[in-house]
Order: structure tokens, then sequence, then C-alpha cells
């Protein structure tokens, strides 16, 4: 009811704790994971030493990677009763089928309910291993066919294209996936990120905290802007109908997806290592068509980039699941698959310090008032 407290609608600009995963500087344009660029880690690094970085806070030497590497692969199994489940509602959207099966999870597996630090990092392995199986798991029986076995041999980013597609992928796209999954692994404090280390505040389990998580992602604000570029791209269809179809849309003052971050000013730092694997990957499968058409997209709207809307990094992720011929309504469940070691450092960091977190609201509702009996209404 006071008129002097200030409300930061969205919690935005509001620092609630302090983190040493992910430094972004969205003037500049800029993001470090443990104070590495993601440029050095986009170009040299894998997906599982970057998890071992997110979660360890150091790179890993051959010894401790070759340990953790082999750590992620022996968890790539699934209770067979989770196939069931998968099997119970395979008709329902692969992000409700995701959650479903990870909050059954929960449930089926021993050492799930277990709070502690040591079980959280075995969790968050055996987790960060079998998301990707569930979304496979789903896509094929809802297909008609069996799931996949995971192939040992295979990196994470190649075993995931392997199960899903049935066939190897070839060593580039295995490649772009792998770096797909860095790009999305951590930032910060996002709404997914957030919403699990409320969860985690109040003592809950790794399991309940990913539940949140992958709901929170599900919403199309946080979650959906590479499966809306994709359908962009289609609406356009050619390079040369780009340029009509920004003006309109800024004639009628709507976005166009792909543009401009909450927190970047500048281009997501993560979009470059897209754009360049996009043209790769669209060469190798005879559609070039698909890159052409996002950088006529992109020269339209350069004219508004002093305004912040700069381009982001799902804004080429989209055309990529479309060249590997991946069904749109699976774009948020891979965001997942990446960015599961984000979550789970993330729900460590709180872990270690935890507190409640409360925030107020205030009210702004009637003044206290005489209760009337319904008789008298």
């Amino acid at each position: 009811m006071s008129d002097d407290v200030k409300i930061n609608r969205g919690l935005k600009g509001i620092y609630f704790e302090r983190s040493g995963v992910s430094h972004i500087d969205g003037a500049k344009g800029e993001l470090l994971y443990r104070g590495y660029t993601i440029h050095d880690l986009a170009e040299h690094s894998t997906f599982e030493e970057v998890c071992y970085l997110l979660i360890h806070g150091e790179l890993p030497n051959a010894e401790q990677l070759g340990e953790f590497d082999a750590a992620l692969k022996a968890a790539r199994e699934l209770p067979g009763e989770v196939h069931d489940i998968i099997r119970a509602c395979k008709d329902g959207h692969p992000m409700d089928v995701l959650r479903t099966a990870v909050s059954a999870l929960a449930a089926l597996e021993p050492g799930s309910q277990e709070t502690g630090e040591e079980a959280f990092l075995r969790n968050g392995i055996r987790l960060t291993a079998q998301v990707p199986m569930i979304i496979a798991a789903h896509e094929a029986i809802r297909n008609g066919r069996d799931p996949v076995p995971a192939d040992p041999t295979l990196s994470h980013a190649a075993n995931w294209l392997w199960m899903l597609k049935g066939e190897k992928p070839s060593e580039d796209a295995a490649r772009l996936a792998d770096v797909d999954f860095i790009l999305h692994a951590e930032h910060g404090a996002n709404a997914s990120s957030f919403a699990a280390r409320v969860t985690v505040g109040t003592e809950a389990n790794l399991h309940g905290a990913m539940v949140t998580a992958l709901s929170t992602l599900a919403g199309p604000a946080h979650g959906g802007a590479a499966e809306d570029v994709m359908k962009m791209v289609h609406e356009i269809g050619s390079p040369d109908k780009a340029a009509d179809y920004v003006k309109a849309k800024r004639k009628n003052r709507e976005a166009v997806t792909g543009f401009g971050h909450r927190v970047y000013r500048a281009e997501d730092p993560r979009a470059r290592h897209m754009r360049e694997g996009v043209r790769k990957l669209g060469e190798e499968m005879g559609a070039p068509e698909w890159y052409e058409i996002l950088q006529a997209v992109v020269e339209a709207m350069k004219p508004y980039s002093r305004h912040g809307l700069n381009v982001n990094v799902d804004f080429y992720s989209g055309v990529i699941y479309q060249l590997h011929g991946i069904p749109m309504d699976l774009y948020v469940p891979i965001f997942a698959i990446g960015r599961m070691p984000g979550w789970f450092v993330q729900c460590l960091e709180q872990q270690r310090s935890n507190i409640l977190i409360r925030p107020l609201t205030l009210y702004n509702g009637p003044e206290q008032r005489d209760y009337i009996p319904i008789e008298g209404r």
C-alpha cells in the first residue's frame, strides 16, 4: 500500500545472489563460462569438457575428462517403466513428455530423493545423459519405431543424433550439434535457471528442480524462439522477399523473431558460431536457401541494430534442426539438452549456500473491510 516502494517488474535489474559460473556483458555482447570466453569454448572445446568446467570450475585434464565422459556414457540408460510412460503419453507435446519422464525418474531411480552434494553430482550427470535419451525415445515411439540404443563409442552430441535418426552423423554435423549444446549450456539467471534455484531453495531434490526448469523453459517467451524463427523462414519463402517482410513487420510495430534479447544490446556473442555452421550444413544437405533467407533478414534488420535489435543465438538454431529433418516441436527439448549442465550447476550453487527465495509483492487491493454474510450480499 506504500507509494514509495519501487517495483522492479520481472525482477529486471535485480541481483538476488552471487555466482561464479557465467558472466554476461549485455552492452558489449560478451559471455564467459568460468572466465573463459564463449568464443574459445565454441571453437576449441567439447560439450563434455564444458560440462566439467561448469560443474567443477576448471577445465579438466585428460584423465579427468576421460572419467567424466565415462560417467556420462554409463548413465545412458532408462528404466523400462519410463518407456512405458512415454508410450502412454506418446501423443503429447515432447516437452510435456520430457517433463513427465523426468518426474517419473524421481520415483523410479534409487538415490533421486537424496539432496546432499554428492547425490546432486551423481543425479546431475545421470539426468544430463538421460534427457536426450528420453527425447529420442519419444520421437521413435510416437512414429511407431523402437527406441535406438545408445552407442558408447559416440560423443554426447553424436550419440544424440544417432538415437534420434538411427544413422551415424557426419563429423561436421556432430560437431555443429556439439557447438549448439555448448552455446546453450549456461546463461546466468534466466527464467528456467532461476525457477530451478527457487525449487532447490526449498531443499527439494534435483529431479524436482529439473522438472521446474523444464516447465519454465516450455513457455514460448523463454524457449520458443528457434521454432518461431523457422516459422518465419517458411513464411518468407525466398531471400528476395526478406526486405519486404521486415518492412511490413516494422511498419506494424511487430517484432522480428530472432532479434533482440532481454540481456544483450549488442549482437548475441553465441550467434556467430551458429551462423557459419548453418552455411556449411546447408551446403552439405543441399539446401543453401535457408541460410540465404536468414542472411537476407539480417541485412534488412541492420538499420535497427542501433536500437539493440541484433541477432540472437536462436536465430540460427532452428534452421540447423530443420536441415536435420527434426520436427519443430523438438526444438525446445533440444534446448533443454544443452542447458542441462547450466541448470545443474545453478542448483549446485544454490544448495551450497542455500536460502529460501521469497520475494515480496506490494499489495494494491482494497483497504480492510467488514465481512458481509451471504444472505446480506
